[in-house]
């Protein structure tokens, strides 16, 4: 099953020149996300997570059914303010402006194996924010999986650890 066949695009959204992939018709699919969720369970197992994160929101739909097939824990990685409790924070830079990143405080346990997850890899500038954070939080961070690359933008840039990507596009 080729899974790129369920995916979508949307020219111009969310603004004038940008294509959309949009994972919503894949995700319909019961066939395609369960292959989908399968060869990344493949990809993902090799690395033995103790916890799977997925950057908010469209990795959370990623990592969640994951951390199920795989045995493992599921960890939310969100903006700022959409955590309850004590959170810890890492700002980083995007192609115009910052943003903030933001975990519970007792979410990671020092040590623990951890895999980040999201839909797409574009500048990469989200989830190095991820990695850094999870760095800070003590975690061993053993790779990232993406269900879409976009080529030209120089995601992989900002990740050193090993990257799996089902579907390549180029930007």
């Amino acid at each position: 099953m080729d899974i790129a066949d369920h995916i979508r695009t949307i020219p111009d959204f969310p603004k004038p020149g940008i294509l959309f992939y949009d994972i919503s018709t894949l995700l319909a699919h019961a066939q395609a996300w369960r292959h989908t969720v399968d060869l990344l369970a493949v990809a993902i197992r090799q690395h033995q997570p103790d916890m799977l994160v997925g950057i908010e929101s469209r990795g959370f739909l990623v990592a969640a059914p994951l951390a199920l097939q795989l045995g493992c824990g599921f960890v939310m990685a969100r903006k700022t303010g959409k955590l309850p409790g004590e959170t810890i924070s890492h700002t980083y830079d995007l192609e115009y402006g910052t943003d903030t990143i933001e975990l519970q405080s007792d979410a990671i346990k020092k040590g623990q194996k951890v895999v980040i997850l999201d839909d797409l890899l574009a500048t990469g500038g989200t989830a190095g924010g991820a990695l850094t954070l999870l760095r800070q939080a003590g975690a061993d961070v053993r790779a990232a999986a993406f269900i879409i690359e976009l080529n030209g933008l120089g995601g992989r840039d900002h990740l050193d650890i090993p990257i799996t990507s089902l579907l390549e596009f180029d930007a």
